[in-house]
Order: structure tokens, then C-alpha cells, then sequence
């Protein structure tokens, strides 16, 4: 998923949160957000051993025009240093009206090495 250029939420922004982009590219396709259904946050333990945890991801579930729904989510470090831009992804798509097949919601399988 690669956001427009200056279309980020600013009120996101300016919470601390990364600001939602009003519109997107992903897979050769633009797609503009039609309204956000849901929000929400995850987080994990420290990766170096310490007992603290850590906001890890910011997800939403969105309508899209084309008309879809999806589930997105900025990670809020790039899992990889070499694309440290790298931070927004896709989840979950499907067609409006019809439901996901996670209604939406995270896995609880942990992904190791990802």
C-alpha cells in the first residue's frame, strides 16, 4: 500500500497516531477512504528481552471508493530497515457488503520473523 502524497490525517497527526491517508495505492489500483468503520490498536512486548510493551500497530477498517472494505494498518516501526518507509499494509479485503473473514479483527497467530 503506498499513501498519496500530503493526504495523511492531520487531526491523527497530531495525536501522535499516523494520520490515515485520505487516499492510496495498493496493487496498480488507487483507491480513496469513504469513511472509516473501525479503529483500533495492538501492541507487543519489548524485542529485546525487557518486561515493557510497546504500541506496535495502528489498524482501521475502511470503506473504500471503488467500493471495498479493508482492514489496514501502519506499523508503527518498519519491519524492514532497508524500506523504512514500508510502513503502511493491507490486511484483509473484501467486497462491500459482504464480511471479511476475520470480521476485521488481527489473527491472535503471532508471526515470527515478519
Amino acid at each position: 500500500m503506498t499513501p498519496a502524497s500530503g493526504t495523511g490525517d492531520v487531526a491523527g497527526m497530531a495525536r501522535g497516531e499516523p494520520g490515515l491517508p485520505a487516499s492510496f495505492t495498493w496493487r496498480g489500483r488507487k483507491y480513496r477512504v469513504a469513511g472509516v468503520i473501525r479503529k483500533w490498536k495492538s501492541s507487543g512486548p519489548c524485542r529485546s528481552g525487557g518486561g515493557e510493551m510497546y504500541l506496535r500497530r495502528h489498524w482501521w477498517k475502511i470503506l473504500t471508493d471503488p467500493p471495498m472494505v479493508m482492514t489496514v494498518y501502519c506499523d508503527r516501526q518498519a519491519k524492514d530497515r532497508r524500506h523504512a518507509k514500508a510502513r503502511w499494509w493491507v490486511y484483509t479485503v473484501a467486497a462491500a457488503g459482504r464480511p471479511s473473514p476475520s470480521g476485521g479483527r488481527p489473527s491472535r497467530r503471532r508471526r515470527c520473523g515478519n
